[in-house]
């Protein structure tokens, strides 16, 4: 098994990596470390998730050195203004146990704060040593392009939800013609993709579970990374376990056209107005 790096900006991120949305307490701490002692070296967490201690302390207890993981962690739509924003970000260091993460994205855009503010206290929060990456997360194509127009410092994901109902085509090019990732939360749509006729065929004539061929769909795709979760053992070796094998043109088409015009599961009362 092994699991390629994509190129994201200034950034070298594991293709996977855990999520730990929802996940807390021991549950989680145990989750990380499955992980990590399974092959993971990309950890998903946000103060906004309330684990962030638990997240800690799975890598600690994982034994796996610290400069070997990718680590991310998001600051709450909230707390995005300048100052808010740096200060959540020292406070997140505090709660996991490290000196600084790998990667910090703006969790979601605020419509009270304006993205050039946001952006500009993003990167000022790298220039103080509380990341050595930085990105944004749930931002629209218009977002995208004022973040990038005022930051100082290179910005090197959008972290969105995609997967094979969501078409998220506009987005990856945008990413990818600005030497951005991108990366994919939700991958399985919280379950929804999963008995799809198409995927299970398709999961068959692999000997792999529909949950394997659509996370293979995923970072079988250029410059994209994701972020499965689970705190199941055997699933998350699983997800893991979808580098020994590869999808046809055929295949990897056919999962595209699952999208739908409703494709999408994560949309709380303050997401942004989606691109179309």
């Amino acid at each position: 098994m092994t699991v390629h790096n994509v190129q994201a900006g200034d950034a070298s991120i594991p293709c996977i990596g855990l999520g730990t949305w929802s996940v807390n307490g021991v549950e989680c701490s145990q989750a990380v470390a499955e992980a990590l002692n399974a092959g993971y070296r990309h950890i998903d967490t946000a103060s906004a998730y309330g684990n962030e201690e638990a997240v800690g302390e799975g890598i600690r207890a994982s034994g796996i050195s610290r400069n070997e993981i990718f680590l991310t962690t998001k600051v709450a739509y909230p707390d995005i203004n300048d100052g808010d924003l740096q200060r959540s970000a020292e406070a997140s260091l505090r709660r996991l146990g490290v000196s600084e993460v790998d990667l910090l994205l703006i969790h979601w855009p605020n419509p009270a704060v304006p993205v050039r503010v946001a952006v500009t206290a993003l990167c000022d929060a790298r220039r103080l040593g509380y990341a050595r990456h930085i990105g944004v997360s749930n931002f629209t194509l218009p977002m995208l392009e004022q973040a990038l127009a005022v930051a100082d410092e290179p910005l090197c994901v959008n972290q969105c939800e995609y997967h094979v109902r969501l078409d998220q085509s506009g987005m990856l090019a945008s990413c990818r013609a600005k030497g951005m990732g991108f990366e994919a939360y939700s991958p399985l749509g919280r379950g929804a993709v999963l008995d799809n006729s198409t995927v299970q065929e398709i999961a068959r004539s692999h000997s792999k579970t529909p949950g394997q061929i659509v996370l293979r769909w995923l970072v079988q795709q250029p410059d994209i990374i994701t972020i499965p979760r689970s705190t199941n053992p055997q699933r998350i070796r699983e997800n893991l376990a979808i580098f020994d094998f590869a999808l046809t043109e055929s295949e990897m088409t056919s999962l595209a056209a699952l999208a739908v015009p409703n494709g999408r599961v994560v949309s709380p009362p303050f997401a942004p107005v989606w691109d179309e």
